[in-house]
């Protein structure tokens, strides 16, 4: 029974570790609830059309290079990825709009053509300090199994990092590098791809700027192709993938996992658990009372934000749209201050996905394919927002992408609110991204791999290195050495060649 193993959720993390268990010759078995894989890298159908409904940006591709290689695939193979010149469009109203891109002086030209030569010069020095953080926490941080401050301090000197500026916050730093508050807003934004506020984030996460121009990638057929290439080479592997298969409990017996009880009362026995679902989750008893201690509660108060997304088929005039594209509302602070008192924003930030575009502004002669998101409190638990309010919530969000020169004629839509995440993510209330990453202390409260149980460990944005889809692949990779490094000493020959292999990537943020 030592060798085998239930992976509980067919997410990104749940999948990776899934796969390098299989090439280690482990008997798998995956248990996804959902008819698909991907949990939150999900696709839904809107009128006949497949849309990513999940992450919609595919950054550091050479994390999953060293995944398929080290499992003697390719992934050119199985993925079609095209670079992005165009990271991003932002406005602020019809007359004032900024493209940034994957070229760094290409960015810092089209910054001082749109707010002077002084800022471009900021732009260029924050780029060079989010390089430097990034080189910085990359190997002791982003790579390590679950560091703490005085690990990094060991690892990358006192020195260094304090040069990261854990105790500064975001949105302080950002003022030191541009007077223009536009351009605070829009590289505050960094914050929120793992749920948190640009007020209350450490400056930290200006590695995020550093992480995009290493490159974004269009992944041809969606995202949602990442989670089907990463399930068919783990079956191809040896692993057995249940979708429809629900856990309703890991069994502990003696002191250690023993197994998992479906939700139809079948048993599965093995020797180790991965859990690829929100830690909260576990802490919350939602996977049953033997497990619950085995990890910190996450209060509700921790939590990443949530989101209302409108996955659409509509028809787009008068602006001309990249695949990524974000529409500022005119006052930050009070977005976030609503946001934090629990409230949707009364003029909130939009971001807008248009899947059937690229870099060029081609225009298209019909509907086409947007995902639109904006942020909302973690409360689909607790208090979550009235039909009413999600109503006002989208007219709201129209009548800002309309001053922004955008017009959208809906035909079909899909809604999505903190509620109904909470309903597909249990534990979570409608959070994202696990914890907020608030204050210098609040990664390292991530748990990591190993937990408090013998034989359970767990993968997942809300565990260690983050949130975000290279980040969830890297915590698959760590469940799956640290549950390797942990099986008895008769099955280290079998396994001393993935342990060996297990680093060799890296992740981003996103």
């Amino acid at each position: 029974m030592a060798r085998q193993v239930v992976v509980i959720g067919g997410g990104v993390g749940g999948l990776v570790a899934a796969l390098e268990l299989a090439c280690a010759g482990l008997d798998v078995t995956v248990l996804e609830r959902a008819a698909t894989p991907g949990g939150k890298l999900r696709e839904v159908t809107v009128a006949g059309r497949q849309l990513d409904a999940g992450p919609t940006v595919f950054t550091m591709r050479w994390v999953f290079e060293a995944i398929f290689a080290d499992a003697g695939a390719a992934l050119s193979d199985h993925l079609t990825l095209r670079p992005a010149s165009v990271l991003a469009r932002h406005a602020w109203n019809a007359d004032q709009r900024l493209d940034l891109f994957a070229d760094l002086e290409r960015s810092a030209d089209a910054i001082g053509q749109f707010a002077g030569a002084t800022e471009a010069a900021g732009f260029l020095a924050f780029s060079a300090e989010a390089r430097r953080i990034y080189a910085t926490l990359e190997k002791p941080f982003i790579r390590g199994a679950r560091p703490s401050m005085s690990s990094l301090v060991r690892d990358a000197g006192a020195v260094a990092l304090w040069g990261i500026r854990p105790f500064d916050t975001l949105w302080k730093a950002l003022s030191q590098h541009f007077a223009d508050p536009r351009l605070r807003q829009l590289f505050g934004r960094y914050a929120t791809y793992c749920g948190s506020s640009p007020f209350l984030a450490p400056a930290t996460l200006m590695l995020v700027a550093h992480v995009e121009r290493d490159g974004v990638w269009l992944v041809e057929g969606g995202m949602h192709r990442i989670a089907q290439a990463l399930a068919g080479l783990a079956a191809a592997r040896g692993a057995t993938l249940r979708y429809g298969a629900e856990a309703a409990e890991v069994l502990v017996e003696r002191g250690r996992v023993a197994g998992v009880r479906l939700t139809d009362g079948e048993r599965i026995a093995a020797g180790a658990v991965v859990v690829n679902a929100d830690a909260g989750a576990v802490a919350a008893g939602l996977l049953g009372a033997a497990v619950r201690g085995s990890t910190p509660v996450v209060t509700a108060k921790s939590r990443s934000l949530s989101a209302v997304t409108w996955a659409t088929v509509a028809r787009a005039e008068g602006f001309p749209l990249s695949r990524h594209n974000v529409f500022f509302s005119s006052d930050y602070a009070a977005e976030f201050r609503e946001l934090a008192a629990g409230a949707l924003p009364q003029e909130p930030t939009v971001y807008v996905c248009a899947q059937d575009r690229g870099d060029d502004d081609a225009l298209l002669t019909g509907p086409e394919r947007l995902l639109c998101l904006v942020n909302a409190p973690p409360n689909g638990d607790a208090r979550p927002p009235t039909a009413t309010e999600i109503e006002q919530c989208n007219d709201r969000s129209l009548r800002l992408l309309a001053r922004c020169g955008l017009n959208l004629t809906q035909q079909a839509t899909e809604t999505t609110t903190p509620e109904g995440f909470h309903r597909l993510f249990p534990g979570t209330g409608g959070a994202l991204y696990g914890p907020a990453v608030h204050g210098a202390t609040a990664t390292f409260k991530r748990p990591g791999a190993r937990t408090r149980v013998p034989g359970l460990y767990l993968a997942g944005g809300s565990t260690h290195p983050g949130a975000g889809v290279p980040m969830a692949a890297l915590s698959g990779r760590l469940a799956a050495a640290s549950l390797l490094a942990d099986l008895p000493m008769r099955d280290s020959a079998s396994t001393s060649r993935l342990r060996a292999a297990a680093m060799p990537g890296g992740t981003s943020m996103r």
